[in-house]
């Protein structure tokens, strides 16, 4: 894994996008910038994961991780909320 200025950049914003779109499709206002982009990038790599053990593998490129990032993020909030009762 080679990371680069750039390649930190677009994880950082693909990061970012993911929260914010997990939040706002369940249903909550967001967490913030650093919020979102925390849930986003833990999204990512539970999507990451969630989407290799499905045998999904390969280059999704920016668009193709976003959403996978979001589904993975998506799944983190929903867990949260169930731990946390809220």
């Amino acid at each position: 894994m080679d990371l680069n200025p750039g390649s930190l950049i677009s994880w950082i914003v693909v990061g970012f996008l993911a929260g914010w779109i997990a939040a706002t499709l369940s249903g909550g206002r967001g967490f913030g910038c650093l919020g979102n982009t925390a849930i986003g990038l833990a999204g990512a790599i539970v999507g990451g994961l969630l989407f290799s053990a499905l045998g999904i593998d390969g280059t999704a490129g920016f668009f193709g991780s976003i959403i996978i990032a979001s589904i993975g993020a998506a799944l983190l909030l929903v867990l949260a909320r169930l731990i946390g009762g809220r």
